[in-house]
């Protein structure tokens, strides 16, 4: 008979490889009205929305063609992490715009814990 809970350990979540996060309703802190600030939020900073990853060996990638397929480590409906560097900074899920242009955005459905950095 096994104990509850025992078996095959979870692996780590992201949260634990990242930054602790918290929902998105997380308040939103304001600007402060002083030109220094102005100038420092007005820096356009560039995200990358990642929506999983693949490890193939290099020969499988080489060998791969136009049509190949890259079984990614998430599922369709997973969050994707939404990072700034190599900082995970927030979660979302991806959404379709309703403008019929078939573009995609990120609904934000998590914001990286902001208390316990440096």
């Amino acid at each position: 008979m096994s104990e509850p809970g025992a078996g095959a350990a979870a692996p780590p979540s992201v949260e634990a490889e990242n930054d602790h996060v918290a929902p998105a309703r997380a308040p939103v802190h304001s600007v402060p009205d002083q030109p220094a600030y102005r100038a420092f939020y007005s820096l356009p900073v560039e995200i990358v929305v990642c929506v999983g990853t693949a490890r193939p060996a290099l020969g499988e990638l080489l060998a791969m063609g136009s049509e190949a397929v890259i079984l990614l480590d998430r599922r369709l409906d997973d969050p994707v992490d939404i990072r700034v560097g190599d900082r995970v900074i927030a979660r979302g899920e991806l959404q379709e715009l309703d403008d019929g242009s078939g573009r995609l955005g990120v609904r934000l459905t998590e914001i990286a814990d902001r208390g316990g950095r440096r």
